[in-house]
């Protein structure tokens, strides 16, 4: 069985994990949702009897499962939640991700691997290996491009424009590697201390020279960002271009794509007028680029940014507005 995740977070004194479980032909909008609390007073504890809380809504298919954070040694406090992981602060320069429930280590170890394997580059989230708790990271002290928007700061065009590019080289370097991402969105795109983008939270798919999976950390896309698939679970370079199609949306006109529905309750209304063919129609200054990503029409992600540099050289000539 295939678990996806997603996160949505407020105050309370537990974190609600729904692990809703999938037939092997995964389709999108199925998710986990947590809720944590804010106070660092609790101790570890693996789990809490649901009956003990009061559990919002969920559909029929989700297990509810409830854990409290904990900190392990090092940690001070947690700054973030990625999936299902706590991402806890070491030191200025570092973090450390580690699992809702102790133990559950297969989602790090497949993103050590592939951390690995993608080797440094300057826009790729550093790992700096695992240890008994957990991954530890790069700590991107500016959040998230996710983050820009939420707290209301004003972006300018240029910086938007090179966000896309960024994230453009970062899928390019990983494909070169055979890495699949397979969840890219603004809320992965970390900002390093320039604002610059850091890709990050690698559990997607490493394949082999005849695209056979090597590893899979099985992260997949949410269903604004999911290309239909014909046939089952299919991930390669298309489907990360795609997932970049709706980041480019998202960073140009400060939302998702489709804002008026939500992407767990019209999980399927999505899925199905991507599959029409019918995008959202938004004019911005990466309008072509979005549609040429969701429409299937790169066969690379340099195609990407060729497109991207054109748009910011007609920009300098004073063509683009």
């Amino acid at each position: 069985m295939l678990t996806t995740l997603r996160s949505i977070w407020s105050p309370l004194d537990a974190v609600f994990i729904f692990l809703y479980n999938l037939l092997p032909s995964w389709k999108p909008g199925t998710f986990v949702i947590e809720e944590m609390e804010s106070s660092s007073s609790l101790s570890p504890k693996d789990a809490i009897p649901a009956a003990a809380y009061e559990i919002p809504d969920h559909p029929p298919n989700v297990e509810v499962r409830i854990v409290r954070p904990y900190y392990p040694p090092g940690v001070s406090q947690i700054i973030g939640r990625s999936g299902r992981h706590f991402i806890g602060l070491l030191n200025e320069s570092t973090v450390l991700k580690y699992p809702y429930i102790p133990g559950d280590r297969v989602g790090i170890e497949v993103e050590a691997e592939l951390l690995n394997l993608v080797g440094s580059h300057p826009r790729i989230i550093a790992s700096k290996g695992l240890n008994e708790h957990g991954l530890v990271l790069q700590y991107a002290r500016n959040g998230n491009v996710c983050d820009r928007f939420t707290t209301g700061h004003n972006i300018s065009f240029d910086q938007k424009l090179r966000w896309c590019k960024q994230a453009a080289e970062a899928v390019k370097y990983i494909h070169q590697k055979r890495v699949i991402h397979c969840d890219i969105n603004v809320r992965n795109l970390l900002l390093d201390d320039n604002f610059d983008v850091l890709l990050a939270d690698f559990q997607g798919v490493l394949k082999s020279e005849n695209g056979e999976k090597l590893l899979d950390g099985e992260s997949r896309e949410n269903s604004k960002a999911y290309m239909p698939r014909v046939h089952g679970d299919i991930v390669n370079a298309k489907t990360d271009m795609f997932a970049l199609g709706s980041l480019f949306y998202h960073i140009m006109m400060g939302h998702e794509p489709f804002p008026e529905l939500n992407d767990w309750e019209h999980d399927e209304e999505i899925e199905e007028r991507y599959k029409n063919g019918q995008f959202p129609t938004d004019i911005h200054a990466c309008s072509h680029v979005t549609n040429k990503c969701w429409r299937q029409l790169y066969e690379a992600a340099d195609e990407i940014i060729f497109d991207l540099s054109q748009i910011q050289m007609s920009k300098d000539a004073g063509t683009e507005h």
